[in-house]
């Protein structure tokens, strides 16, 4: 009864859907409040029944009801609990059922939390979440049922893709969808704004927490994404310029345009129109990755369905909103009246280079993306774009972004003094000369423009930190008035410091990790010592385990260094014999920001094991940057004046007159 009991709640979800994207419309055509007024409760009433369908299936994969042909495809009995859970969403079905239900939880926060809203806006914004949420409703339930029942049921499941049986799972993909679906609202709103005809100021000042909340999770979900393919896929490596991690970084590239653009359209009123289009275009980027994952075009660890139904039923709804979209909106964009001016050196002008730069950077990675798909559907002819393409194309545009980051903070509104900033620079500038100066004399080997691309990620931390001391007066002032600055100043103010911060570390990671990383391959046999690095990494044995759904290969590794014993490190390699394969799970040992790493190839009938050993400096950096990141947009979201829902400031006058 389970299963069906989420079937049908799926399907009153599907129905408040359907009432949710006709009925508001009608109200706010015929200005009639209580129908406006139901795109609220019909957003909250379907987050109840698509939550309760998405329990229900968890319910059956914890229970193990094998009569369900969802949870014998992608479960079994003996498999560890978490897992039971997290596999719940490491299939295709689980999977679009966990993205409608964060889909109908964004519709819901805005209904519940969208008070300060306008009421004809708040029922357009549900309106539009609901013709995305009945267009996957049906998506799901003709193409992608995860309630089917099996006629005769096994007595043990198939059990999950032994590379999905980790704790990463438990986190990366619904951070990812987070991030994915929340740019839906951005999206409303901008399609909201277009049938409404009025975009303000108010509007970006409404839409910008949303996209801040969406912008986060992604930012995290690639970072979780990266890091459980450098540990759990035993290549060493941590992105790959795969089609699927494109599709991520395209909708974080133009969210991070939306957010820069939505702050000149709140502070100045200029950008609208360019504002409404990143809002769509975000939001059609994310439903973009969700095609090149369901459609089977392409073969990935990400992809899971290659039914060409599914392909062909998506297709028809990323041209229905995309195509819709952008239709409505080169109709409307005309008639919307452009804000106040500003010269090109300023705050503005250094948000639309960011907004240059970030656009073109997303439709160069579009571009290696999508060719090779075309050119094989087109001519038949298999090509691949890797490494090399991106290495020439996106990164010296990300270079031109990272060079301009530290101006566009201390730029003054309207009119800024370039040589001014500069002057304030200075001292950022000179720390990055001394870190390329330092990198030049310490490296032994590795790319010319290595040095060179630390000392720009010194200079960007520096720079955010500049900001930070000019805003205290740290230095120039008593510290009691520097601590007195430090704590009035918004926590917007931090938040920037913070996320630009991120980005100079996660460059630093990057470049040290592809520049100077160790290698070492071979076949070892047991009490053999490896050399890399510093470290002597020597065999002790090889020895089986039983687990709970896997027999599992282990070797002993004792490392030292100078003599000095430092860890034990055990690798291993898992054989799965329900599914009829095998996991390599890497070891890690961690010195600082930097790490050890040592996966296990196929071992030899003499006892010897290939083995794969790699030393990876600052590797750390290149996800605790997005984590600073992450942190920098928290703060910017904890902001009083970016708080949904915050008082009015005529409300709080009335709150500090004295009674009478």
């Amino acid at each position: 009864m389970i299963a069906e009991a989420g079937h049908y709640a799926l399907v009153l979800a599907l129905g408040l859907a359907l009432i949710q994207s006709i009925v508001p419309l009608i109200g706010a055509r015929l200005r009639d409040d209580a129908l406006m007024n139901v795109a609220r409760s019909t957003a909250l009433a379907q987050l109840l029944f698509v939550g309760a369908s998405f329990v229900a299936l968890v319910m059956l994969h914890v229970n193990s009801d094998f009569s369900v042909a969802n949870v014998y495809e992608n479960s079994h009995s003996m498999k560890p609990l978490l897992y039971k859970i997290t596999g719940v969403w490491g299939n295709h079905e689980g999977s679009m059922l966990l993205w409608v239900s964060i889909l109908a939880l964004f519709g819901g926060l805005v209904a519940a939390f969208g008070n300060n809203l306008p009421l004809s806006l708040r029922a357009h914004v549900l309106a539009v979440q609901a013709w995305i949420a009945s267009a996957f409703y049906l998506f799901i339930l003709v193409t992608s049922n995860p309630f089917l029942r099996i006629a005769n049921p096994p007595i043990e499941g198939r059990d999950l893709n032994p590379v999905l049986q980790d704790i990463g799972l438990a986190v990366h993909p619904p951070m990812l969808y987070l991030g994915y679906v929340g740019f839906s609202i951005s999206f409303s709103f901008a399609i909201a704004a277009l049938m409404e005809g009025r975009i303000d100021a108010a509007w970006a000042r409404w839409v910008r927490p949303w996209t801040l909340v969406a912008w986060i999770f992604l930012t995290l979900g690639i970072a979780m994404g990266s890091y459980w393919a450098y540990y759990e896929l035993g290549w060493g490596g941590w992105w790959f310029w795969d089609p699927v991690e494109n599709a991520s970084l395209m909708p974080w590239l133009a969210g991070t345009a939306l957010l820069h653009s939505a702050l000149v359209m709140e502070k100045r009123n200029a950008l609208k129109v360019w504002t409404i289009l990143l809002s769509i275009l975000s939001f059609s980027l994310s439903l973009l990755g969700t095609f090149l994952v369901r459609s089977g075009v392409i073969t990935s660890v990400h992809a899971f369905a290659t039914d060409p139904t599914r392909g062909v039923f998506i297709l028809l709804i990323l041209c229905l909103f995309i195509g819709g979209s952008l239709s409505l909106f080169a109709g409307r964009a005309t008639s919307l009246k452009q804000g106040g001016l500003f010269a090109p050196i300023s705050r503005e002008g250094a948000l639309v280079l960011n907004n240059l730069l970030l656009t073109v950077a997303c439709a160069v990675v579009l571009f290696g993306t999508l060719y090779p798909l075309a050119m094989e559907m087109l001519a038949d002819f298999k090509m691949s774009v890797g490494a090399p393409f991106y290495n020439l194309t996106f990164a010296p545009l990300f270079a031109l972004l990272l060079l301009a980051v530290p101006f566009g903070p201390m730029l003054a509104w309207k009119r800024g003094d370039l040589l001014g900033v500069t002057q304030r620079l200075l001292a950022a500038g000179i720390a990055g000369l001394v870190a390329v100066a330092i990198a030049w004399g310490w490296a032994s080997g590795g790319a010319t423009l290595a040095p060179l691309a630390i000392g720009l990620g010194v200079f960007v931390i520096a720079g955010a930190v500049t900001d930070l001391v000019e805003r205290t007066g740290f230095v120039r002032l008593p510290f009691a008035t520097v601590l007195h600055r430090a704590r009035g100043l918004p926590r917007s103010a931090w938040g920037t410091a913070f996320a630009h911060a991120g980005l100079g570390v996660a460059l630093i990671g990057i470049v040290c990790e592809t520049t100077w990383n160790s290698e070492y391959i071979a076949t070892m046999k047991q009490n053999e010592v490896a050399h890399i690095a510093g470290y002597d990494v020597k065999l002790d044995g090889l020895f089986q385990r039983q687990g709970p759904n896997y027999r599992e290969m282990i070797a002993e590794f004792n490392v030292s260094r100078d003599g000095e014993a430092l860890s034990v490190m055990t690798p291993s390699k898992r054989s799965f014999t329900t599914r009829g394969s095998s996991t390599t799970e890497a070891a890690l040992l961690t010195r600082g920001a930097s790490q050890l790493y040592i996966s296990l190839g196929d071992a030899t009938a003499e006892g010897a094991i290939a083995v794969r050993i790699y030393h990876k400096p600052l590797v750390l950096l290149i996800w605790w940057g997005p984590v600073l990141m992450a942190l920098g947009g928290v703060l910017s979201l904890s902001d009083r004046r970016l708080r949904v829902g915050a008082p009015k400031p005529a409300r709080a006058k009335q709150r500090l007159q004295p009674a009478e």
